[in-house]
């Protein structure tokens, strides 16, 4: 039988999803605690690798088993053995036929991004930070250049896998959570606040959103115009665009699938973030 698993990670601790020989990775303990749970050897397959110190709120795993349990037993008994900063947030059986990576027609991200002249504390490793007030028009303009299918080369790391650097996205939406009414800037000239960024494609190539948010945040900054996205774009070089932004505000919010698979949309993760 086919299972399907929706799994949220706070990604600081980790070296990624990929499994690992340190072991240490989101796969290797998902699938050491599944392994204790079905007592059998289980392999996964996820729906979107994810890199060192990158959030999980719903990444989708496939693994195959002969072990039958009501799908919850699933949920509550590998949690059992997996760490407190890693859960299953659902269980489902699945046809055969369900890949978990092939079968998503989009993926979703989203990057938190604060905005302040005193660094994160409590939310320190879960969003990015800047310490210069940002400009939205401005980085709203420069993001309707990426929209749409395009050689992101620009934006892809070096060992990327990818087969192809053409990609689709779909969607870019940037919001702000406002401070409340009356604070001020002061002398450091920045109303402390937070930004999300959230992106929709078919697909990304590796290191793909965080060097698109170095760009983002250099327009923001006023260090270029927006036109300068599409220059970048254009050149098809990683040299053209701006360094790689940190992996701390970022989070995987999942694949999307046809709605005749039936697997929820979202997770509880979802909610708490800015």
């Amino acid at each position: 039988m086919r299972v399907a698993l929706g799994v949220s990670y706070n990604g600081q601790a980790y070296s990624g999803w990929q499994s690992q020989p340190s072991g240490h990775t989101v796969q290797d303990h998902l699938e050491a605690a599944l392994g204790r749970f079905a007592t059998h050897k289980v392999a996964t397959i996820c729906a979107g690798r994810t890199d060192a110190g990158v959030h999980g709120l719903m990444q989708v795993v496939h693994f195959d088993t002969e072990l039958q349990r009501a799908p919850f037993s699933w949920v509550r008994g590998t949690n059992t053995f997996l760490p407190a900063d890693i859960a299953v947030q659902w269980a489902q059986y699945v046809p055969d036929a369900f890949h978990s990576r092939a079968c998503a027609v989009a993926r979703r991200y989203a990057y938190v991004l604060l905005q302040s002249p005193v660094r994160p504390s409590v939310d320190a490793g879960r969003v990015g930070w800047v310490f210069h007030a940002l400009d939205e028009d401005a980085m709203q303009a420069a993001v309707q250049h990426l929209l749409g299918e395009h050689d992101f080369t620009s934006f892809r790391a070096s060992a990327c896998q990818a087969k192809s650097p053409v990609k689709t996205l779909e969607r870019i939406s940037i919001t702000r959570r406002s401070p409340p009414p009356g604070e001020s800037a002061g002398s450091h000239g920045c109303v402390p606040c937070y930004w999300r960024f959230e992106f929709q494609g078919n697909a990304f190539l590796h290191h793909m959103i965080r060097n698109i948010m170095g760009c983002i945040v250099a327009i923001g900054q006023g260090l270029y115009p927006p036109g300068w996205m599409r220059q970048v774009l254009e050149a098809r070089s990683r040299d053209a665009a701006a360094p790689t932004f940190s992996p701390d505000g970022l989070y995987f919010q999942g694949p999307v699938y046809a709605a005749e698979w039936g697997l929820p949309t979202r997770t509880a993760a979802y909610d708490w973030l800015p």
